[in-house]
């Protein structure tokens, strides 16, 4: 097991809202959200569609501006940002992990975390086969996405997302489109992931997967219903799907 490191990556939100639409047909997608995650924790949001979890992640990753609230990620208070400091943000601070890999086809498996380090020019270049070989991608890092399995295209996926070093890891359904073997794999990773000192928030239907996490926030209609302290997380492996 890894070592636990200093934690960061703490967040707050007060009274945050984002609406969709104008008139009649506008939707509060997040209606007055006020949530605190401590940094160093795992959470996972559960609720059904529609009830505003991709927008919270959205809206903590600086991918949308809130309309209203304050909101503080990481350190950095993101109310009134212009859409530059957002982009600084996210590059800074933000790892993303979603359900469908979004993998560039054309590179490879280590090509593909190159880019993130190059793009934002945060990470080394030279440390991607070690950030690879610790997702257990070693022998498959020259292969091409569609000549890796799904689980080993979302394992490249947290690895890029760790390149940058983030704060912060924002996972949606990452293990939506996985099947239960290579599902518990991806949360072994990010379980370790938060181990080393990242705050860890991820979106899932699965209500199984609450086990791992430090607090389950659960959503629903754009506001946060319930969020329940669970004090024993339960290791990845054990999880019932």
């Amino acid at each position: 097991m890894t070592e636990a490191k200093a934690p960061r990556g703490g967040v707050r939100l007060r009274g945050v809202t984002k609406r969709y639409g104008q008139g009649e047909a506008q939707l509060k997608a997040l209606d007055g959200v006020d949530l605190d995650i401590e940094p160093g924790e795992l959470v996972v949001v559960l609720g059904p569609s529609g009830s505003g979890k991709t927008t919270l992640l959205n809206v903590l990753g600086g991918i949308e501006p809130a309309d209203e609230g304050e909101l503080t990620v990481a350190g950095v208070e993101l109310t009134g940002r212009s859409p530059k400091d957002l982009v600084s943000f996210r590059r800074d601070r933000v790892g993303f992990v979603f359900q469908f890999f979004n993998l560039v086809p054309t590179l490879t498996a280590r090509e593909n975390v190159e880019a993130m380090v190059e793009l934002t020019g945060r990470g080394d270049r030279t440390q991607v086969p070690e950030l690879l070989g610790s997702v257990n991608l070693t022998d498959r890092m020259d292969h091409f996405p569609a000549q890796l399995s799904g689980g080993q295209q979302q394992r490249v996926s947290i690895a890029r997302a760790l390149a940058t070093d983030p704060d912060l890891l924002l996972a949606d359904e990452p293990t939506g489109a996985l099947d239960v073997a290579t599902g518990k794999s991806v949360l072994r990773l990010l379980q370790e992931t938060n181990r080393q000192g990242r705050s860890v928030l991820m979106v899932t239907h699965n209500a199984s997967v609450a086990s791992i996490a430090h607090r389950v926030v659960t959503m629903r209609d754009g506001k946060v219903e319930t969020v329940e302290q669970n004090a024993a997380p339960a290791d990845a492996v054990t999880v019932s799907w």
